[in-house]
């Protein structure tokens, strides 16, 4: 087959790109070799157009134990020679055209990353977005992405404990399924991505390679179109109990010491694994591709080489030992064949049926290597004159605050997400300790230790479309916020960076400036970026989504028992609110929502009286001057009093203050905190709270919400409308969907 530019293109590399690639190989590459090009300087793989801006961030620091990207996840070091893994992606291209098997594979891929690494996953966490519930394609999305995380996980074993879900029309035909996991590995038995040691042998172990999943990686580095269900073959078929046996067949032939590397084949399959772990040895391959088990007779070199076949690693070991690798994943029935050797020239020779296919520089293949790296154009979008514009006082403060509070607790975004949540097994593995004690961050238990690890998602990405530099510092600091809330200590983020087209320069300028704001928080917080991904293209013929810079932290409570809660105690009990209470709507879920306000700017928010918040309630919550704790997110201070007092079945009763009456219901200021404090403790928790901002907002009650005087009806009605919302919205077709076993 003759190789053109026109070749090239049609593969979604340009025209330059093509005569890079020539150009490193003093040659016209053969169409296996390009195709091999294609998948690794896709944008899915080599980052070409944000790793400058990466760079910028803090990628060493703290606890971390390894740099990011330099592994497959980041690893923490926790104590007790233990070390804490974990890393978000995405799998939003795929979910968007088949969502079960789109978010299923998700989830089996990102758990795949941790134990790689030689890490036990413990816990699972997702963040999702998607366009208007009251639409059937909408419902249809959801149904498949919820029915398809729960299947995965829930089959697979790992808990899933937390997670997020926003719905905006942004989403509509781009949804976005972001997946997180979390494992523990013990000092000393963590393995790397790596492949050295000339003669060493290479070993393809776990499923059978088919053609699905062929161009995954390129695939999900171009937009939506109405024309991308003709790309259905690029959505990859997820097995979890095959992967089950892969995970316990890994985890076990690590302990024989026979393990040189391992990585997971996942985006761009064999020739990623293979010059990712070449590159970082410094080393080569020679692999003969007729020995890769195969579920479909005659796949082609470039199939082989590209196919995105879930549950497969890639395996090097020490020369000798093959035969004690081999009954490892013989005994758990799992396929394994030597496919080849390390060579120490630094090329990727692949033979098929004797004959040399391809012959590439594992080196010129990879990020950091020979790949290519852009700086696009950026501007200010366009709108923010539109945002300018905002005068709140334009904003008349309504009369009858109770049924916009009725309103605003049962929009999708805020409502109880228990339709959703039950889908899923948040026990198994009795590592979740807070199934029934609700908090701002999941807390999981570490077996063996009285140490927990706090987990969260967070990214509200309206304000980040409002303002990407403080929204993504709002997104590192909610998620903090959380952590703190939890009686844990932050200690480092991954990110799952979603964006629109990188060759917009708005959507550029939204990148650019989220990166310098997450940067400036993480150095704020001493937490590191340890890694994790950017989806670009996440656009339609109707523009991108909004700019989503997902935040996954973790934190560490060094004794579980002072994990902190979010729900009321006693009656009686004071409510205080830490931090300012501002007149501030802007971008809050009711000026969006019920003003039908688009464009507003992000919410008051200011980073050092951030920090300062946290390092106050973290003390209150070490000196146990509080009962509970809950930060002031979507819906304003109405919501989270509501949230603090359904656990328990208490209600509230409170006194407003300020200029408006609705910012304080309703606003979304950032840097609050509800805490319900007893009546013997409120002159120490006063002198500990000390020059932070802060108002005795009223009274823990038996069960009645009493708001300024006015009985706002009791906990239980409010409860019904919060927990059966989004149920109202679905249709019966689409939720029982989701709700059918497999």
């Amino acid at each position: 087959m003759e190789v053109t530019v026109k070749t090239a293109q049609q593969l979604r590399l340009t025209e330059l790109e093509f005569e890079l690639i020539k150009e490193k190989l003093g040659r016209l590459p053969n169409f296996n070799e390009l195709c091999a090009f294609s998948g690794m300087w896709s944008e899915h793989c080599s980052y070409k157009n944000s790793i400058k801006w990466l760079k910028t961030l803090p990628r060493d620091g703290g606890r971390m134990l390894v740099k990011a990207g330099e592994e497959n996840a980041g690893l923490m070091d926790i104590g007790d020679g233990l070390g804490l893994v974990f890393k978000i992606e995405s799998h939003n291209h795929p979910s968007a055209i088949e969502p079960f098997q789109g978010a299923a594979t998700g989830v089996g891929g990102i758990h795949r990353d941790i134990f790689t690494m030689g890490a036990r996953p413990i816990a699972a966490l997702n963040s999702l977005r998607f366009g208007n519930l009251e639409e059937d394609k909408t419902q249809h999305l959801l149904a498949g992405v919820v029915h398809g995380i729960g299947h995965y996980g829930n089959c697979f074993g790992v808990p899933t404990v937390g997670g997020e879900i926003y719905f905006d029309q942004c989403y509509h035909t781009n949804p976005l399924v972001n997946a997180m996991s979390v494992g523990i590995v013990k000092a000393g038995e963590t393995v790397s991505a790596i492949a050295k040691g000339e003669g060493n042998p290479v070993l393809f172990v776990g499923s059978a390679t088919g053609k699905d999943g062929i161009g995954g990686a390129s695939f999900a580095s171009a937009d939506i179109t109405e024309e991308s269900a003709q790309d259905l073959p690029a959505v990859q078929v997820g097995d979890p109990f095959q992967e089950k046996k892969l995970l316990e067949a890994c985890l076990e032939v690590i302990q024989t010491g026979a393990v040189i590397g391992m990585q997971d084949m996942g985006a761009a399959g064999i020739i990623c694994s293979t010059s990712e772990m070449s590159a970082k040895g410094g080393s080569g391959m020679k692999i003969d591709l007729d020995k890769v088990p195969t579920r479909q007779k005659n796949m082609k070199a470039w199939e082989l080489l590209l196919s995105e076949s879930q549950e497969r690693m890639l395996l090097v070991a020490q020369k000798g030992r093959e035969e004690e690798v081999k009954r490892v994943f013989e005994k758990w029935d799992l396929p394994c064949s030597v496919i080849g050797e390390v060579t120490n020239d630094g090329l990727l020779n692949f033979y098929l049926n004797g004959e040399l296919e391809a012959s590439l520089p594992a080196h010129e293949l990879v990020l950091g290597g020979g790949a290519p790296q852009y700086e696009r154009e950026y501007r200010e979008p366009a709108y923010f004159r539109e945002i300018k514009k905002f005068d709140p006082s334009s904003i008349e403060v309504p009369g009858n605050f109770k049924i916009i509070a009725e309103q605003i607790i049962q929009l999708p975004s805020i409502a109880s997400k228990r339709w959703i949540y039950t889908q899923y097994d948040s026990t198994v593995g009795t590592v979740n300790s807070s199934t029934n004690l609700p908090s701002d961050a999941a807390i999981v238990a570490v077996k063996g230790t009285k140490k927990g690890i706090a987990v969260t998602t967070d990214c509200n990405s309206r304000y980040v479309f409002a303002d990407p530099y403080k929204g993504a510092m709002i997104a590192v600091s909610e998620a903090a916020r959380n952590i703190v809330c939890s009686g844990g200590k932050p200690l480092g983020i991954t990110n799952c960076l979603n964006f629109g087209n990188p060759y917009d320069p708005e959507v550029y300028y939204q990148f650019v400036n989220a990166i310098k704001g997450m940067g400036d928080a993480c150095r704020k917080f001493d937490t590191p970026v340890t890694g994790g991904n950017v989806s670009f293209y996440n656009q339609n013929p109707d523009g991108p989504v909004y700019p989503t810079p997902t935040i996954g932290m973790v934190g560490l409570l060094e004794d579980i028992q002072s994990k902190m809660t979010l729900d009321f105690k006693n009656e009686g009990d004071i409510i205080y609110v830490l931090g300012d209470i501002t007149d501030d709507i802007n971008c809050s879920e009711y000026l969006t929502k019920i003003h039908g306000v688009e464009f507003s700017p992000a919410p008051h928010f200011d980073l050092d009286d951030e920090l300062n918040l946290q390092q106050r309630v973290s003390e209150l919550i070490s000196k146990k001057l509080i009962r509970s704790a809950h930060d002031v997110s979507e819906g304003g201070l109405f919501v989270t009093l509501c949230e603090s007092a359904f656990n328990c079945e208490f209600g509230f009763s409170v006194i407003t203050s300020g200029r408006r009456k609705d910012a304080w219901l309703f606003g979304e200021g950032q840097s609050r905190i509800a805490v319900s404090v007893a009546l013997d403790k409120m002159e120490a928790f006063e002198n500990v709270v000390g020059d932070i901002p802060f108002e005795k907002a009223g009274v823990v009650t038996t069960g009645e919400i009493v708001i300024d005087g006015d009985f706002w009806g009791t906990i239980d009605w409010w409860q019904e409308k919060y927990d059966t919302a989004i149920e109202n919205y679905l249709s019966k077709e689409s939720a029982g969907a989701a709700l059918i076993p497999l």
